[in-house]
């Protein structure tokens, strides 16, 4: 046995006991251990890949458009390395590959598709030297952690200078810092959408990318679609937004279940129906469309992958609950809460919601973000909401600014007990829960204690 392969099992002897435990870590852990024994692990088993790795980032559907693109990919005929769990960062990515070592030294699989922090594109892009990268949006987000949105931009703008020009990269045409980092890069494939008729009337709040990267000046929207998404030009220098290649136009959102769209590539048009909701999956599945054709995988495999996409952990995941369906809805900044919010008004009947809002450090400490988030949306279409949570009471205080009545509102800041109230109160009828990331895990880890979804570990494999 190799060096590394010694290595190799003893990282996954830590893991198997982290799981043992049922304790939290085991999708990352074992890759930390992994990294600190043998630092270039990550360039090692990716290297190999035999048809290489590609690698995707974004603030908000970086989860969704991962396990879309493993849909095309394996319908295309590939075994993929995937950390679909969303294990991101860069213990997770190692991890990933461990798990898909062998013992003879090769590797269970012929492509690697890795999700990666924001944070984490830098170092992991370095490791791996992806044949593809996707570079999906960027939204204010856990300003704590990470900084404002333009210190993200520097560090991708350094990551994407420091690509072979040979890597062909997937870059989202109506998100202006996104536009920015392809300007002088050889290979690049745009995406965006093209529907006047889905368009805001005017800049949300939640907005973040306003000005032009070149000169300073404030760019003039001709087109809204989500956030800062959308058609701009810079009326002082003329920078503009790309041209997409891959784009999608007349969309039809039907609510929290799906949306159809017409797909335009440079391969052909085609008619979609997209199993999930909202235009940011629209996004996600344009997203995901781009990276497969860099990857040369046809168009008919794309649009079946598309077509048989199912929604990710946590993301417009449906949870039969005895009689109640539950749907799960990740918020976790303000564009993409207000885009949830946008779809759930879609909705014919009344809502019956559970959010949930936790402080935790993989959530960012502040939580002052939901009063930049457009819950007003949502006050004419609720019947009751159960705010639980580590800021159940912040959250129960942010609805009723937004205009929902305190008799609509219940602070139950123990997650069981306000699953309990939430499910009886919804009956035989829908029950939608909104929960900031911890939250999720916290949530899907009690409907997995009471049988209701497969546990953490088993999603994770």
């Amino acid at each position: 046995m190799t060096l590394l392969g010694t290595k190799i099992r003893v990282a996954r002897t830590v893991g198997r006991a982290v799981r043992a435990t049922g304790r939290g870590g085991g999708t990352s852990l074992p890759g930390r251990v992994l990294l600190r024994l043998a630092p270039q692990a990550i360039s090692e088993l990716s290297a190999r890949l035999a048809h290489g790795s590609a690698v995707i980032s974004a603030t908000n559907g970086k989860t969704t458009t991962a396990g879309i693109t493993a849909t095309v990919l394996r319908l295309a005929g590939h075994e993929l390395v995937h950390n679909r769990a969303g294990a991101n960062m860069e213990g997770g990515v190692a991890s990933t590959l461990l798990s898909a070592a062998r013992a003879g030294g090769g590797i269970a699989g012929d492509m690697g598709l890795f999700e990666v922090d924001e944070f984490w594109l830098g170092p992991v892009t370095q490791q791996v030297a992806p044949k593809a990268m996707l570079l999906g949006n960027l939204f204010r987000d856990q300003l704590d952690r990470y900084g404002e949105l333009e210190t993200i931009a520097s560090r991708w703008a350094d990551v994407v200078a420091g690509l072979p020009g040979t890597t062909a990269l997937v870059l989202n045409a109506d998100d202006p810092l996104i536009a920015d980092l392809g300007r002088t890069h050889q290979d690049v494939t745009y995406f965006g959408v093209d529907d006047n008729e889905l368009a805001l009337p005017e800049m949300q709040h939640a907005s973040d990318s306003k000005h032009c990267r070149r000169c300073g000046a404030p760019y003039v929207y001709d087109v809204i679609y989500l956030g800062h998404l959308g058609h701009y030009h810079c009326a002082q220098c003329g920078r503009e937004r790309p041209q997409p290649s891959v784009r999608a136009e007349h969309i039809t959102l039907h609510g929290t279940s799906a949306a159809t769209f017409m797909l335009v590539t440079p391969s052909g048009r085609r008619s979609v129906l997209l199993r999930l909701p909202g235009l940011y999956n629209v996004y996600n599945a344009l997203a995901a469309t781009a990276l497969c054709l860099a990857l040369e995988v046809p168009l008919d495999v794309i649009v079946a992958g598309l077509e048989a996409a199912q929604a990710a952990f946590g993301r417009a995941e449906t949870v039969q609950v005895a009689d109640t369906s539950l749907q799960l809805l990740l918020i976790k900044n303000p564009a993409g809460a207000n885009e949830v919010m946008r779809t759930l008004t879609l909705e014919a009947d009344e809502l019956e919601l559970l959010t949930i809002l936790n402080d935790n450090v993989a959530d960012g400490r502040d939580v002052s973000w939901v009063w930049d988030a457009d819950f007003e949306l949502l006050a004419p279409h609720v019947r009751h909401i159960t705010c639980s949570g580590t800021r159940a009471a912040e959250l129960a205080v942010r609805f009723k600014y937004a205009g929902v009545p305190e008799s609509a509102l219940t602070v139950v800041p123990d997650l069981a007990q306000a699953l309990d109230l939430a499910l009886a109160r919804a009956g035989q009828g829908r029950l939608f829960a909104l929960p900031t990331y911890t939250a999720l895990l916290a949530l899907r880890a009690e409907l997995s204690a009471r049988g209701h979804v497969p546990s953490y570990w088993e999603t994770a494999a």
